[in-house]
């Protein structure tokens, strides 16, 4: 054995393994490490040269194989063999078995790109959002260090061309567009195999010499339904992480101590250019901040998020903003439309809640009589010049009994939360809520939060700035009663402490 591990670092140790072209030496160093320093990250790092020294046996013998096989005149199964071992996916390694090398080592990254989703010809409103927010990210990136790096906006769908232009408008440097009539409504594998392909710098040179670089440094998906889908799928292509249902990102440097990322117990690494997730942990009253780090021996880019509708504001279109707008050039194969759309019916236009001044929600409070509570969280959503009726899931998956006149209000369209719509209103007033932590994700920047609850202990009054203690059959009317007239004599309102 030529390699004492125990004089080496795990860095070091990582350089000499790959002098090494012997199978049992390699597991000689695995058995000196073992009984030596023994350490996690260096046992990891020997064991993965011996797979990679057993596979090359193993492909030595498969040769062996083909070359029989050549011999006995199957000079047609040569040549695609030939192929196969040629197949090149444009990384620094060819793949053997035809399937995509996707941990990349020193890659080089840049940008962020953000995924438009459209819908019946027209950019969703949380699309926008993130472009404005990557803006905001990207422009903050060049003052922090001094690089700058563009937003790439891309879209995978039926006749997009002016939707790529829109999102030039909406913050955008570069929008780079699938255009295929197949694509009108999300498909799983095209839209994944295409995002994929894109991010990659795949495609014709007419489609690809805009960029120089291997992959995205950041990724955005919006987290609605197919956002969701394609945002694990892409980054799983990618062979990277995603944090979902993010609700704040912003990009900073950070120190790590773990050996899993630095190679070396004890050691402390300084990553930059760190996108940092933030998304609201199970109990609903915390916010765990997700990371996309590295390790020693391998790259986890695109570092991608998706983010739940409403968090950011619209941006202000600007229609004279310049950017480049590229068509994406790629074969798609027919398998991948193996599912075919062949009757669908168009749901009437959905209730928007967000951008009004007050929201009034109501929850399972209602239950003794759903109707009149209808009738009386209406009555004080139509008090105020501008606001707008929500309502819990308890009431959506509830058999609460509604009179005609009201049954509408009571459809998932209103419902409120983590699986619902994200309000932000200047005031939002909860009756009869009870504050699950899917509730308080769709409702937390808001600006001040009103509850009314009967019970005084409910988990809403923790977050809530002003608490009500007492029954929404009695309090509502009040209310309304006091914002008609300008008069708050409401002796039972509390700021949420203990009076």
């Amino acid at each position: 054995m030529t390699i004492d591990p125990d004089d080496h670092t795990v860095e070091a140790l990582r350089e000499a393994l790959d002098t090494v072209e012997d199978l049992e030496t390699a597991r000689a160093i695995l058995e000196a490490e073992q009984t030596g320093k023994d350490r996690k990250t260096a046992n990891e790092a020997i064991r993965k040269r011996i797979d990679a020294l057993e596979e090359d046996d193993s492909e030595t013998v498969a040769a062996e194989d083909d070359d029989s096989a050549g011999e006995s005149g199957d000079d047609e199964d040569e040549s695609e063999s030939e192929d196969e071992a040629e197949a090149d996916d444009g990384l620094d390694h060819p793949t053997r078995d035809k399937k995509h090398v996707r941990a990349l080592n020193d890659g080089t990254y840049r940008d962020m790109w953000v995924f438009c989703e459209t819908q019946q010809g027209e950019l969703l409103d949380v699309s926008k959002e993130m472009l404005g927010k990557a803006r905001e990210l990207m422009d903050q990136y060049a003052e922090d260090y001094g690089d700058e790096e563009d937003v790439v906006a891309f879209l995978v769908g039926d006749d997009c061309t002016d939707l790529a232009e829109e999102c030039i408008a909406y913050g955008a440097d570069v929008a780079i567009y699938h255009d295929d009539d197949r694509l009108e409504r999300f498909l799983a594998t095209p839209y994944t195999r295409i995002s994929a392909h894109m991010a990659r710098g795949q495609g014709t040179v007419e489609s690809t010499d805009w960029r120089e670089y291997d992959e995205p440094r950041y990724t955005l998906f919006p987290a609605t339904n197919n956002g969701r889908d394609l945002s694990a799928l892409v980054q799983a292509e990618l062979d990277s992480g995603l944090a979902s249902d993010c609700s704040d990102l912003y990009i900073e440097e950070t120190e790590i101590s773990n050996p899993v990322k630095t190679g070396e117990p004890g050691v402390k690494k300084m990553f930059d250019r760190v996108l940092h997730m933030k998304r609201p942990d199970f109990s609903g009253f915390e916010y765990s901040t997700i990371l996309c780090l590295d390790n020693p021996d391998r790259d986890f880019h695109p570092q991608g998020a998706s983010v739940i509708p409403g968090t950011f504001d619209v941006p202000e279109p600007d229609p004279e903003r310049e950017g480049l707008v590229v068509e994406h050039d790629m074969e798609l194969e027919d398998e991948w439309f193996a599912a075919e759309v062949t009757e669908y019916d168009t749901l009437e236009a959905g209730v928007d809640l967000t951008g009004h001044e007050v929201v009034v929600c109501l929850g399972r409070g209602i239950a003794d009589d759903p109707t009149l509570g209808m009738e009386l969280g209406l009555d004080l959503v139509d008090a105020f010049e501008d606001a707008a009726l929500g309502i819990t899931r308890g009431i959506v998956t509830s058999s609460y009994q509604f009179d005609g006149h009201v049954e509408r209000y009571a459809k998932e369209e209103r419902q409120i939360g983590e699986t619902g719509q994200v309000v932000a209103p200047p005031l939002y007033i909860a009756a009869g809520v009870s504050g699950a932590v899917q509730h308080k994700v769709g409702i937390d920047e808001s600006d001040t939060i009103i509850s009314i609850n009967t019970d005084p202990e409910a988990t809403i009054r923790d977050f809530s700035d002003y608490f009500i203690e007492g029954d929404l059959f009695e309090v509502l009317p009040k209310l309304t009663d006091a914002v008609t007239s300008g008069e708050i004599p409401i002796e039972a309102m509390a700021d949420g402490g203990e009076d």
